[in-house]
């Protein structure tokens, strides 16, 4: 990553001054070069001058200065010349570069940190120290959004992400997956379930315009306190698991509009399954045909209106009816009847949970 890091700032360089320049690691291997033809060259005799001085040193028309960010010699800039100019850019550059290393290990460190705490990695006490040696505040809303990418394209999941919220002192991005990456976003006050929504749509809209990247997002609920994205962070978990069986149509879940199904998808199987066989007779079920199934999800579409359900499925009133009645006698519930509809609803879901796991009902 260091490479790139002196990479881009080497060749914005470039075209404000007349000679090469560039960055070699400690093994005199040029990392970093406006001379692009140069990259992946070893000079041995840079490293053995190293051996003798960490100053500045002249050797076949170029001006070296070795720098640290660690209290050792990590790289030495280069720059072609040996006139004082040469002298002046090289110090220059060397103490330019050294400061944007060490910043980029302090937000590195960050965002080691913040993988830790969602990952449930570290110790409450050390979160704390930790986050007051990076100045990270500690009490300020975050909420985490778990951004799991479908499918690979031609560019880094990390990367992209990275490049769409580029405020790293608010955002942190942090990839917990070869497909999924995870987004810490800082609000200044409590914020609304819909703009997180909005906010996650806006995500998932650019990725599938702009790199045709099918993506689904689960979002956790907000938390002050620092130590709490852990939670937040499994909360987006489940909104995703639980969106793969009572959403799929979804691309944004969010865990506080889970309801019945978060319940249900924290139940042992063997709990739903003796459910179930209450609820049901043995094939009931089962003899629901598909018109039946969608004549039952129009009928709770319309809260259990007879009248706007028959309107809305194009059939007569009686026709209705004829089915309700038709339901009742199959598994001895009436819809029409709030808690008969409830009890058939929840046990829908619980068949749809049940089919999604690896034994059946």
């Amino acid at each position: 990553m260091s490479n790139k890091l002196f990479q881009g700032f080497i060749v914005k360089m470039k075209d404000s001054l007349d000679r090469t320049i560039g960055v070699m690691d400690d093994n005199a291997t040029v990392i970093a070069c406006s001379d692009s033809a140069r990259m992946g060259e070893n000079n041995p005799m840079v490293k053995e001058e190293l051996v003798f001085t960490s100053d500045s040193f002249y050797l076949n028309d170029m001006t070296y200065k070795p720098f640290s960010t660690h209290g050792k010699v990590e790289y030495i800039v280069f720059v072609q010349g040996t006139d004082e100019i040469s002298k002046h850019l090289s110090l220059i550059l060397s103490a330019s570069l050294s400061s944007m290393k060490s910043l980029y290990d302090e937000k590195y460190d960050m965002v080691i940190l913040i993988k830790n705490i969602i990952l449930d990695n570290i110790l409450p006490s050390d979160i704390y120290v930790k986050s007051k040696e990076f100045r990270i505040s500690n009490n300020i809303p975050r909420v985490v959004f778990l951004i799991r990418f479908m499918e690979k394209g031609d560019t880094v999941p990390l990367d992209i992400i990275q490049n769409m919220f580029p405020d790293k002192n608010k955002d942190y991005v942090v990839g917990v997956g070869e497909n999924d990456v995870v987004l810490v976003r800082e609000f200044k006050t409590n914020v609304e379930a819909k703009e997180l929504e909005n906010m996650a749509k806006t995500i998932v809209d650019t990725l599938n315009a702009e790199f045709y990247l099918k993506v689904v997002i689960g979002i956790g609920t907000a938390v002050e306190a620092i130590k709490d994205l852990a939670r937040s962070y499994k909360e987006a978990q489940v909104a995703i698991e639980v969106g793969k069986v009572f959403e799929i149509e979804k691309s944004v879940i969010n865990y506080e509009n889970l309801g019945i199904g978060r319940l249900i998808y924290q139940l042992p199987t063997t709990l739903c399954e003796m459910f179930l066989h209450e609820v049901f007779k043995k094939g009931s079920i089962e003899a629901l045909d598909r018109e039946t199934l969608i004549t039952i999800q129009c009928f709770f579409e319309n809260n259990l209106n007879v009248s706007e359900t028959s309107r809305k499925l194009f059939v007569h009133r009686n026709t209705l009816v004829y089915r309700l009645e038709k339901i009742r006698k199959l598994t001895g519930l009436d819809l029409r009847e709030f808690e008969h509809a409830i009890t058939f609803k929840v046990a829908l879901m619980v068949k749809k949970y049940l089919s999604s796991r690896p034994a059946k009902y």
